[in-house]
Formats: C-alpha cells, structure tokens, sequence
C-alpha cells in the first residue's frame, strides 16, 4: 500500500514537468532539449535559498523564473539568432549546468535537516507518503486548473494558433515570435517548479539529476494520450497527462519490484516511450487487418 501510495504522490509532482512539456512539445511543436538543463536548474535555486533559510514555497517560485529565463534564452536565440531549434536548446542546456555548479557549489546539495513542502508541521499526523499525495494534489490541481483557463484566453488562443500554423498566425496579426518566447518561458518556468518539488521531495539536488528527463516527461504525455481517446478538450488533455504521470509511475513500481537494478530505469523509460508512441500504429494495422478480412469474407 505504501508503495502505490509513494508512486501516487511522484506521479502528482512530476506531472508538472508533462504539462510543462506539452507547451512547447505539443502545442508549439517545438522540440525544446532546455527542460534537461532548467530542472536540475529549479532544483539546484530552490536546495540552496531552503539552505540559506528561505521559505521552501518561495524557493520554488524563485526556481520557476530561473527556469523561465532559462527559456527566454532559448527562444531568443531560436526567434532573433535564427538558430536551429535544437541547438538552440542544446546550447542552453549546456550553459546551464555551469550555472548550476556555480548555484550549489558542488555537484550536489542535501537538504538534511532542512524544511520542505513536504515535511511542514500541518502535515506531521499524515501516514509516511501521503504528504507527497496531498501537496502534489493541491498544487498539480492548481497548475492544471491555470493552464486549462489560460488556453481558453484570447492570448492562449493566440498561442495555440502560432502552434498550428505561424504563417497563418502572422496573417491574423498575431506576432507568432512572441508567442513562442512565451511559450517557452512558461514551459520551462513549469519544468523548474516540477525540479524544485522533486528536489524538496527527495532532500537534495544534484547537477546530473536532469539527464533523460525529457523522456520522463514525454512518457507522461504519451501514455495519458494513448489510454484515452484523442477527441478531448486541451483541459481534458491536461487531466490525461497527469494520469500518464502516475500510471508511469506504477510501471516504473511494477519494474523494480520484478527485480530489475534502480539504474535500468532510464533503459526502462525509453523502452515504455517506445512502446506507447508505436501503439497507435499498431492498433491502426490491427484495425486495418481486421476490415480486410471483414471485406474478404463479405465479397466471398
């Protein structure tokens, strides 16, 4: 039970880099490798300003704008340096993890000791792990609730038409560099609050700790898309990325209670990535044998 309940509250936190992710991955149509840099970047501001005695909510907020610059770097470099999307990622990234040294100074950092989210007194009576579960709950309901109504906006409809068709967005008037700096800064913004809760929730932070993250949050995505049909509202699919977070949660559960070693996860993240985006293919081909044999034997 405690197991289920811990894979439960990951599953809430980390929910947060998917949706982050969906901004620039889904929406933008971007593929932005900045999230491996900026969520070891949110962990690292948010372990060291708890460690200089700053509140660890506040900590979190200051390492969601780190990571929101981190991503107006990459879209400036991609919308006024006409660089290559990738690279331009890449080259963030890169920047970043010497910023993040600089941060901590050291490779890691421990929290030990230290006051977090999750070990705040008004949650003390709750049972080992459902303080994860109550405060994931809370603010993945409040950042999924925020997204869903800011799509709904005038400008977040602006921001979805600059996903779907920039040319068509530039006719309309709307200036579509801008709407992909912001989309980036929001996404990445996200993607370091989601490292400030992990580090919080884990009691440290360390440089390497943002390595096949993308995948992580990929995983989330896909499987929420592929266990539910896609004719959903944008709301509906935020909802679906948070239930991918946690049903890949109980995979990565499932895996290590099978026996397999703590470092073949990021083996078994890719492999479950793999087989949640051939899925869909693979049901259209079973579909598409089914009809044949169905016309065969109704024209014999």
């Amino acid at each position: 039970m405690g197991i289920l309940v811990s894979a439960i509250g990951q599953g809430l936190i980390w929910a947060t880099l998917g949706i982050g992710l969906f901004l620039s991955f889904r929406i933008l149509n971007f593929p932005d490798m900045t999230v491996e840099g900026t969520f070891p970047l949110g962990a690292a501001v948010s372990v060291t300003l708890i460690a200089s005695g700053v509140d660890p909510f506040i900590s979190a907020i200051v390492a969601a704008l780190a990571g929101g610059v981190a991503g107006m770097v990459t879209g400036l470099l991609y919308t006024k340096g006409k660089i290559p999307i990738l690279l331009a990622g890449i080259l963030t990234m890169t920047a970043i993890y010497s910023i993040n040294l600089r941060i901590m100074g050291q490779a890691n950092k421990s929290l030990l000791g230290d006051k977090t989210l999750f070990n705040a007194k008004f949650l003390n009576f709750l049972p080992t792990n459902f303080p994860t579960v109550i405060v994931g709950l809370v603010l993945i309901t409040i950042i999924t609730g925020g997204m869903a109504l800011f799509l709904q906006t005038e400008l977040g409809q602006a921001f979805i038409a600059t996903g779907d068709n920039p040319a068509m967005a530039r006719s309309m008037g709307i200036n579509s560099d801008a709407m992909t700096n912001m989309g980036l800064v929001i996404s990445n913004a996200l993607i370091a609050f989601g490292g400030a809760l992990v580090a919080q929730n884990n009691g440290f932070s360390d440089v390497n700790m943002g390595i096949g993250i993308i995948v992580v949050a990929l995983a989330s995505i896909i499987i929420g898309e592929v266990a539910f049909s896609d004719q959903m509202t944008l709301g509906e699919r935020l909802i679906t990325i948070v239930i991918g977070s946690i049903l890949y949660r109980f995979v990565l559960v499932a895996v290590l209670y099978v026996g397999f070693n703590a470092n073949d996860l990021n083996l078994f993240s890719a492999v479950i990535l793999g087989l949640a985006l051939l899925l869909p293919k693979l049901r259209s081909a079973l579909n598409l044998n089914k009809v044949v044999k169905n016309g065969g034997s109704t024209h014999a």
